[in-house]
């Protein structure tokens, strides 16, 4: 979505307001599902709408799902509901344990990953819950390149001096809510500061700032994936290959 799309929705929004409790809570239970299935099904989650709307709602789902999707699932509604309670209810400065705690909640757990190696053989690795990236970590664009995040030596100090930027730039309020959320999800990208989970992260990041503003919250529709890691891209294109 555009930032001048975005920016006519919120008056919209705003040209609504107030709306009564009822319909207050019709447009929570319906963003909760929205939001959960799109942001994980772009992660590659593989539960439908129908499913993701069951299991959330009624605690169950009808077909067949994989348990580790539905484990998946109900653990970004918990982290939403985190998120959430956190922007409305907590009016201190950002942290970093704030941000690892939410990263815990989502993965749950450590796991290791496996993967086949040229020639047969077999390589393994752990993905550590709640603890920021032991390993580099990249992405294939769709261009073929490889774009390289920031390294794990470097991630640390480049979270603290994310989150001391936002810290600093919302006490002086020279930016919008909506410039801020968008560089501050820019900025989570570009550190990458997790082995996995950094998409659902800094989507979540994005709400938590509009939240603590007043600001409705958003959803990045799965269809839409296509367009939104190729706006991502293009700003790797104009920033440069230092993360900070």
């Amino acid at each position: 979505m555009k930032q001048v799309s975005f920016k006519k929705a919120i008056k919209a929004w705003q040209g609504i307001q107030p709306v009564s409790d009822r319909d207050r809570e019709r447009l929570s239970r319906r963003f909760t599902i929205d939001y959960n299935y799109n942001s994980n099904h772009i992660e590659g989650n593989t539960l439908t709408y129908g499913q993701t709307e069951l299991l959330l709602l009624f605690g169950k789902v009808i077909g067949e799902a994989e348990f580790r999707d539905c484990e998946e699932m109900k653990a970004s509604n918990v982290g939403l509901k985190m998120m959430l309670s956190e922007a409305t209810e907590n009016k201190q400065p950002l942290t970093q344990n704030f941000i690892r705690t939410l990263h815990k909640t989502l993965l749950r757990e450590d796991y290791t990953v496996y993967r086949n190696l040229p020639g047969g053989m077999q390589t393994s690795y752990t993905i550590h819950a709640g603890q920021y990236k032991t390993r580099p970590n990249s992405v294939i664009t769709r261009y073929g390149d490889r774009f390289e995040y920031a390294s794990p030596e470097e991630t640390p100090a480049l979270m603290t001096d994310l989150v001391d930027w936002y810290n600093q730039v919302e006490i002086e309020g020279k930016l919008s809510p909506i410039d801020l959320a968008i560089l501050f999800h820019y900025r989570y990208i570009r550190i990458h500061p997790f082995e996995d989970g950094n998409g659902r992260i800094a989507r979540l990041m994005v709400n938590y700032i509009l939240s603590r503003h007043g600001y409705p919250m958003i959803v990045v529709r799965s269809r839409l994936k296509q367009a939104y890691l190729e706006a991502l891209h293009q700003a790797d294109l104009t920033v440069g290959p230092v993360p900070s």
